[in-house]
């Protein structure tokens, strides 16, 4: 069956088809709708939603998978002088909408944040699934990172900046953050230059899917970040 296409009518019931189904591509399903249920299963099972307004839903499960070692962040020497200059301060789950709108404008990256993924996802934020890390100067939102939280997985959606570094320590921060909390895997679903420069690998599917089922087992909560959230 690799490689058929699997159509999700709008119906919530339907579940998705074993990922290891995907075609080369990584596409798993089309069509369906992005309802909190269909999202959390979803992600669940290894799988997330990306395309854009030109198209239906499309589902996918790409192997090899990105991710990011709990301990594998790169922090340059730079970075981590500007992380404890005290120059940003930074929050959680402050200001979703507005992290979630930037990373949406945000140049080369956004256009598959539609604004049904944006409503989507802040739905799922006020369900207690997402998140978002805010980086603020001069009482500015200057950039920032959300992304899907179960058990203990975080996937990391996207982030952006307008003041330069201000990503760089939203990620730093919610790592330190997810490390504390207890959370074991942190996805970022494809590699791109920007993630292999700051520490992302690759895995096969197959081991992204075993530390998935191990990780969605721990009762891990998001909580808050220093105090601040």
């Amino acid at each position: 069956m690799e490689g058929r296409l699997f159509v999700i009518a709008s119906m919530p019931l339907v579940r998705f088809p074993d990922p290891e189904l995907a075609n080369a591509d990584g596409l798993v399903a089309v069509g369906g709708d992005l309802r909190p249920q269909r999202l959390v299963e979803a992600y669940s099972r290894g799988i997330f939603p990306y395309f854009d307004e030109e198209c239906p839903i499309l589902w996918w499960s790409p192997d090899p998978r990105a991710i990011f070692e709990m301990d594998g962040l790169h922090i340059s020497r730079r970075l981590a002088r500007t992380i404890r200059s005290g120059r940003f301060r930074v929050t959680c789950d402050r200001d979703f909408a507005g992290v979630i709108q930037g990373c949406s404008r945000g140049t080369g990256q956004g256009v598959w944040i539609t604004a049904d993924m944006i409503a989507a996802y802040t739905e799922l934020h006020r369900l207690g699934h997402a998140h978002s890390v805010e980086v603020w100067h001069d009482g500015e939102l200057a950039g920032g990172v959300y992304g899907v939280a179960i058990g203990g997985l975080f996937a990391g959606e996207s982030m952006f900046t307008r003041v330069t570094d201000a990503s760089k320590v939203a990620l730093a921060r919610l790592m330190d953050h997810l490390r504390l909390q207890g959370y074991v895997l942190f996805d970022v679903q494809f590699l791109n230059d920007h993630t292999d420069s700051l520490g992302a690998i690759e895995i096969p599917r197959r081991e992204y899917l075993a530390r998935l089922k191990s990780a969605l087992q721990r009762p891990v909560t998001f909580g808050c970040m220093n105090g601040n959230c």
